[in-house]
């Protein structure tokens, strides 16, 4: 499946327990990052953002999401349930519609995120401790109109 068999859209009630599965199955395969929550709690956080956050989802069933703050121009999350297809980079492309500035954190031994991200044309700009409940040290990027 690719981003020609796809359409990007925003996501609906319908779409939440897919943009969770997703998440669920990227921590389930991920031997360095700890479940922080339960699957159902992932599900509710998602649930709970879908108003007040852009939710950008790839297939039905859901492939890929992307979750943007526009009140801090924060991306929140971007998970694929397979790289490599241009799920990630057509999401990113349309959160940057309109935009000349966004950042985002990502996991500091997620290396491919960090490859991904620079290719997009974010630049790191700091790395700190996680919040708790979290425990892996956060990378911070920013991505700037040029």
């Amino acid at each position: 499946m690719t981003i020609e068999t796809l359409s990007i859209r925003r996501a609906t009630d319908a779409d939440v327990a897919g943009c969770a599965a997703v998440v669920n199955g990227w921590i389930d395969d991920t031997d360095w990052i700890p479940r922080d929550f339960p699957p159902e709690a992932l599900e509710a956080m998602i649930r709970e953002a879908l108003p007040i956050r852009e939710i950008w989802v790839a297939g039905d069933p859901v492939e890929a999401y992307l979750s943007f703050d526009p009140e801090t121009a924060r991306v929140g999350g971007l998970y694929c349930r397979k790289t490599g297809q241009g799920l990630g980079k057509a999401l990113m492309d349309q959160v940057k519609v309109g935009r000349d500035y966004i950042w985002l954190s990502t996991h500091e031994p997620n290396l491919a995120a960090q490859r991904f991200y620079a290719r997009e044309g974010f630049v790191e700009v700091a790395r700190y401790a996680p919040e708790p409940p979290a425990t892996v040290t956060e990378v911070k990027m920013e991505w700037r109109r040029s």
